[in-house]
């Protein structure tokens, strides 16, 4: 049975980012079909921010009418929603509305901003929700929130969506002779050829066909999404009724009181040594945190998001294309797979020590800043065309989101070992890092242009 339940929340978990992040995974093949093109995700970015309204009023709501709002029927809300969006992705993605001079991707847009909605909601519904089950279960959601990242990439990677080759292009150039001056003659020599055509060859990286249409991925997702949304009914099913058997434990424990002799209701349940015991247990299981522990730790969850979740997303293709493309698939695959897997490890190997988890996170810092200092240096970054340069560029990124997703789990345990607020707080700051980190980002990409991309097929950095 506890089996069952961990599979349960690890379900339900998966569902609180899978659909955003599949539908970052299958851009390469959307952007071929849409009006937008590459310019595409600079509109997504801003649209998901704007769905950053939804858990904006759940918080708003539990700081000024704490008790009003359930996450319950929120939860199953926007779970349905999310399917429902999914579906109608499948049929209508690449429907385009003209507007003005030209055509555009309206409905979505339109989608793609319910579709945020329902996981930036998720930050600040979810985990209240996981308050409602006994702390262990915590680790295993966070595990199925990685996994919300690792799956629809596995189902992209399968059906080989932006996966690229090198293809050896042929164009043709006019080729006008000049007069050619001699060093022998000091003389000018006429043209040997009359003026014509010449072939030349460059390489370039083109797409590989799909191996099924975007149709078949969305419906994808609408299952995955589907069986959140199962899953959330059966554990509020369980919840439910492990509610009602502690009700009637109590109303047994008060009858037997109100019966029991008096000798005995004097005497008391435990002897004052053990008694004093179990209070001084309990003491020790919910230690106490000082306000400045409690800000240091709200700061670090929005941090480390603002980093996972905002900056360090917006610049991976930048860091890793000029390696090639199986650096760049395996850094993004490989960086999937440690998040779940690093979940998993911290059910045996937890640490609560803020100063452990404050060295943890300047390392993970650390490998986020080399990842950004190459993006800053594409197309030429170093060691490029090296295998060192892959090698080093793929455990970056799988030991940036080791170290971080550690982090997120053992924040996450603290706060709900504390109270349900605490987890409602915990995420409004992973949304509130996560914006925060997406806009910063923003105009350094697409306005200022502060990154370079590259073509590994035609990149030359001999120089």
């Amino acid at each position: 049975m506890a089996f069952l339940v961990h599979l349960l929340v690890c379900v339900f978990g998966m569902g609180s980012w899978v659909a955003i992040n599949g539908l970052w995974v299958e851009l390469p093949l959307l952007v071929m079909e849409l009006p937008e093109g590459w310019h595409l995700p600079s509109y997504l970015t801003v649209v998901i921010q704007l769905a950053n309204i939804g858990p904006l009023l759940v918080t708003l709501l539990h700081r000024f009418r704490p008790g009003c709002l359930s996450e319950v029927p929120i939860i199953f809300t926007i779970l349905t929603v999310g399917t429902v969006a999914c579906v109608l992705f499948a049929f209508i993605w690449n429907v385009t509305s003209r507007v003005q001079t030209g055509h555009h991707s309206i409905a979505f847009v339109v989608l793609t901003f319910f579709l945020a909605l329902v996981d930036c909601t998720s930050s600040v519904t979810f985990l209240p929700f996981m308050s409602r089950l006994p702390s262990y279960y915590l680790t295993t959601f966070f595990v199925g929130e990685g996994f919300s990242g690792l799956l629809p990439a596995l189902v992209a990677l399968a059906q080989g969506s932006g996966i690229t080759t090198c293809v050896n292009v042929t164009a043709s150039l006019d080729v006008t002779p000049s007069p050619v001056t001699t060093g022998e003659t000091h003389g000018t020599q006429g043209p040997s050829s009359p003026t014509g055509w010449a072939p030349a060859s460059r390489l370039e990286s083109r797409y590989l066909p799909a191996r099924f249409s975007p149709l078949v991925f969305f419906l994808l997702l609408a299952g995955m999404m589907g069986c959140c949304l199962l899953a959330f009914l059966l554990l509020q099913r369980r919840a439910r009724a492990q509610q009602g058997s502690i009700e009637d434990l109590l109303q047994s424990q008060v009858t037997l009181h109100s019966i029991r002799p008096r000798e005995e209701k004097d005497a008391g349940p435990l002897d004052p040594v053990e008694g004093s015991k179990g209070k001084g247990h309990l003491e020790e299981k919910v230690a106490t945190l000082h306000p400045a522990q409690l800000a240091f730790i709200y700061t670090l969850v929005a941090f480390v998001n603002a980093l996972t979740n905002g900056v360090l997303p917006s610049v991976q293709t930048y860091s890793c294309l000029p390696y090639g493309p199986v650096a760049y698939h395996l850094s993004a695959t490989l960086s999937s797979v440690a998040s779940p897997l690093t979940c998993f490890l911290s059910i045996f190997l937890p640490n609560r020590s803020l100063p452990f988890l404050g060295v943890i996170t300047v390392l993970g810092t650390g490998f986020g800043a080399y990842n950004m200092a190459m993006a800053a240096m594409s197309p030429c970054p170093l060691l490029q065309g090296h295998w060192g340069g892959e090698v080093l560029i793929v455990m970056s990124w799988v030991l940036f989101s080791a170290c971080l997703s550690y982090i997120k789990v053992m924040l996450g345990v603290i706060l709900r070992d504390r109270s349900r607020s605490a987890l409602v707080w915990c995420g409004a700051a992973v949304q509130l890092g996560s914006l925060v980190g997406a806009l910063l980002m923003f105009p350094l990409v697409n306005v200022l242009r502060l990154f370079a991309s590259a073509d590994f097929c035609s990149l030359d950095c001999a120089a």
